[in-house]
C-alpha cells in the first residue's frame, strides 16, 4: 500500500484490513446530524463564559493508555506520524485556499480522535486516511466552498471517496458529533479588548494568530485549553518581555481564572519564546496589502520550496461588530 499511485478501495480496505484491526467497534450515524444550527449572543461575557463551559475534555490529558513494552516506539511514532499530519494540514490548507482557522480545526479533530483511538504504526495509510477525513470535516464546518473529496492531495495513496467518507462516519461518533470544536481563535478579539483596550487589535491579532500557528507542532491540542493558548499568544503578540507579575496583572481581567490558569497561560507564553528565538520572523511580512479584511500569515510548515507560503486568516470572525455564535 505504500507504493506510489497505490488505490485504496473500500471493499479491499475492509476485507485486508477491518476496521478493527485498527480502531475499535463503530456505531453507524447519520452525516445530516454533522450540521448543527448556530446559536446566537449579542452579550460578549456571556458568550466567553459559554466557550468556557465547552472546553471540557480539553487540557485533561487523557490519552490513549500504552502498554509499557510499546510506548516508546509508539510515542515515538505518533509524534512523527503527526508532525507530518500537521504539514500536510497546513500546506494543503495553502493549496486549496482554505482560512487557517480550518487547517487548526483539522488537528483538533486529529488530536481529538487519536486521544480514544490507537492506529497501528505498521499502517501508515491509516494516519493519511484520518488526516484527509479530519480536514474534510473541517472544511465542511468552516468552508463556503467545499472541493469534492477526490481533489484533496494525498500524496503516495489515493483513497475512494467513500472510503473517505467512511472515515468521517468514524471519526464523527468517536466524537459524539460534537463537531464545533473550540479553538483559540475565538477568543482573540475579546482576551485583546480585555488585556491590551489601549490597542490595535488587528496587529495583535495577525502576531498572535501566528503563535497559534506555530505552537501546534509542540502542544497536543487535546492537553491544552484553547482559551489558554489564545491568552498566551495574545500576550506574546503585545509584549515579549512580560514578567509572571504582569501576566497575573494582566489575566486578573478574566474573574473566574485562578492561580491555575496564569500557570498554564505563563508555560505557553515561555514556550512561545522560545520558538521566537528559533524561528524569528520579521513582523512586517505578517500583514497583507492587497485586503483589508484579510490577514496572511508565514505558513511555518511548508518546505517545498525556496519561498515562503501564505496562510490565510479571514480577521471577520473576531470582528467586533460581528454577531456572537457558538461553535
Amino acid at each position: 500500500m505504500g507504493s506510489s499511485g497505490t488505490f485504496i478501495s473500500l471493499s479491499s480496505l475492509m476485507c485486508e484490513e477491518s476496521e478493527a484491526s485498527f480502531f475499535e467497534d463503530d456505531e453507524n450515524t447519520s452525516i445530516d446530524s454533522l450540521y448543527n444550527p448556530s446559536f446566537v449572543l449579542d452579550d460578549e461575557e456571556e458568550y466567553i463564559e459559554y466557550l468556557f463551559t465547552q472546553e471540557m475534555g480539553f487540557g485533561s490529558q487523557s490519552h490513549h493508555v500504552l502498554s509499557s513494552n510499546h510506548v516508546c516506539s509508539k510515542r515515538l511514532w505518533l509524534r512523527s506520524a503527526r508532525l507530518d499530519a500537521i504539514h500536510w494540514f497546513f500546506n494543503t490548507q495553502v493549496k486549496i485556499g482554505f482560512k487557517v482557522h480550518t487547517a487548526y480545526l483539522s488537528m483538533t479533530y486529529f488530536d481529538q480522535f487519536l486521544s480514544k483511538r490507537s492506529i497501528d504504526e505498521s499502517k501508515p495509510w491509516a494516519i493519511k486516511l484520518l488526516s484527509v477525513a479530519c480536514l474534510s470535516l473541517a472544511a465542511k464546518m468552516e468552508e463556503q466552498n467545499v472541493p469534492p473529496l477526490f481533489e484533496y492531495p494525498t500524496e503516495e495513496y489515493r483513497f475512494e471517496s467513500k472510503v473517505i467518507k467512511n472515515m468521517e462516519l468514524m471519526i464523527l461518533s468517536t466524537l459524539e458529533w460534537k463537531m464545533g470544536s473550540v479553538t483559540p481563535f475565538h477568543y482573540l478579539h475579546y482576551f485583546v479588548s480585555k488585556f491590551f483596550p489601549e490597542s490595535r487589535p488587528e496587529i495583535i491579532i495577525i502576531k498572535a494568530t501566528e503563535h497559534i500557528v506555530t505552537m501546534v507542532k509542540d502542544i497536543n491540542l487535546m492537553d491544552q485549553r484553547p482559551s489558554i493558548i489564545a491568552s498566551a499568544a495574545v500576550m506574546a503578540a503585545f509584549d515579549a518581555t512580560l514578567t509572571r507579575n504582569g501576566m497575573d496583572y494582566r489575566l486578573s481581567a478574566i474573574s473566574s481564572w485562578g492561580n491555575i490558569e496564569r500557570g498554564h497561560v505563563f508555560s505557553c507564553y515561555n514556550l512561545i519564546q522560545q520558538k521566537r528565538n528559533i524561528v524569528k520572523t520579521p513582523s512586517s511580512n505578517l500583514l497583507s496589502t492587497h485586503s483589508s479584511s484579510t490577514c496572511v500569515v508565514e505558513n511555518p510548515f511548508d518546505t517545498s520550496s525556496g519561498t515562503k507560503r501564505k496562510l490565510t486568516f479571514e480577521n471577520g470572525e473576531n470582528s467586533p461588530r460581528q454577531k456572537l455564535h457558538r461553535p
